[in-house]
């Protein structure tokens, strides 16, 4: 049996010109690259030759996650120039992936993207591309990492993009909660769409809120006392006159409440959670929904003319000392 060994191509006898000919073939058959990444370019979104002001930048897309990639091609030694467009096209499409193919990588370049990634949130890679045959077999290209992402980077990039997706996913939920919300009360009218865990209503009185808790696996209603920074003994006092009819309320309301009130901080809080489901499980939002806003409902009909009281007092109290 007769073995071959690998010969090495010069690059330009197989992709003469950089543009016309190397990019043309990256373009068309992107996997190649793909193989070398932690994550798969879409090849429906790829763009070439895409303006960035006065230049152009060789190849634009998008990685499977929605992230913005701009690939900027050498077939000769890496240089300053290519190293400025690089940065150039990074910032023109507020690229969240840049990579960067040269024929021979200078040391100081390595240097460079090494810096790149650790010093930024941008993820940037530095491949060598060699031109290969064995034998009498057609020319094929060799891609070789040169610099990537450290494991730190990586974590830090994966971490991003599983907050996003948890923000995207509780957005919607978000979204969900205050459309049937609105059909029903309007505490919560007037608000739009927010990724946040907490979703904040009126509750009639300046500083006081009917809120929304979101997560995972569970969503709450408060009742959350915050008039401000310097209001701490007034939110206190709120809280004393709620909490002096704790049984009241708690009969009224049909369940056990949490009532907040450390230390530690200045606002003051009752509790109803629900433990039917959070923004994870798709198949149990109408459920969890519903029953949330029926909390909702409950907790405001309960409190709304014993806060008006509270408040009262606490005003009168807070006139004594000012």
């Amino acid at each position: 049996m007769q073995i071959h060994r690998i010969e090495h191509m010069k690059i330009r006898d197989v992709w003469p010109h950089e543009a016309h000919d190397f990019t043309t073939w990256l373009e068309q058959n992107i996997d190649v690259l793909n193989d070398d990444l932690a994550f798969g370019i879409d090849p429906d979104s790829i763009r070439r030759e895409a303006a960035a002001g006065a230049l152009s930048v060789d190849l634009v897309g998008e990685n499977e996650n929605g992230e913005s990639v701009i690939i900027e091609n050498q077939l000769g030694r890496s240089d300053h120039d290519h190293l400025g467009k690089v940065l150039t096209y990074t910032a023109a499409f507020e690229a969240d992936i840049a990579i960067w193919i040269v024929g021979d990588p200078r040391p100081e370049h390595v240097k460079a993207v090494a810096w790149l990634n650790d010093s930024s949130q941008l993820t940037a890679y530095l491949f060598k591309i060699q031109a290969i045959k064995i034998g009498d077999s057609p020319a094929a290209p060799l891609l070789t990492l040169i610099v990537g992402p450290s494991e730190s980077a990586k974590e830090i990039a994966s971490s991003k993009q599983e907050k996003s997706n948890r923000e995207t996913a509780r957005g919607r939920f978000n979204n969900a909660l205050l459309e049937h919300a609105g059909t029903r009360t309007t505490l919560h009218s007037g608000r739009s769409g927010t990724t946040g865990s907490f979703i904040n209503g009126r509750s009639g009185q300046p500083g006081i809120n009917l809120v929304y808790g979101v997560t995972q696996h569970g969503t709450s209603v408060y009742l959350w006392i915050e008039r401000g920074k310097d209001w701490a003994a007034w939110n206190d006092s709120v809280y004393q006159h709620l909490l002096a009819l704790k049984d009241e309320i708690e009969a009224d309301f049909g369940e056990t409440l949490t009532w907040d009130a450390k230390e530690s901080n200045r606002s003051r809080k009752l509790i109803s959670s629900l433990d039917l489901g959070g923004w994870v499980d798709d198949e149990a939002w109408p459920a969890v929904i519903e029953a949330t806003v029926e909390k909702m409902i409950k907790l405001d009909a309960v409190v709304r003319t014993r806060l008006q009281e509270a408040v009262k007092a606490a005003d009168a109290t807070k006139a004594q000392y000012d």
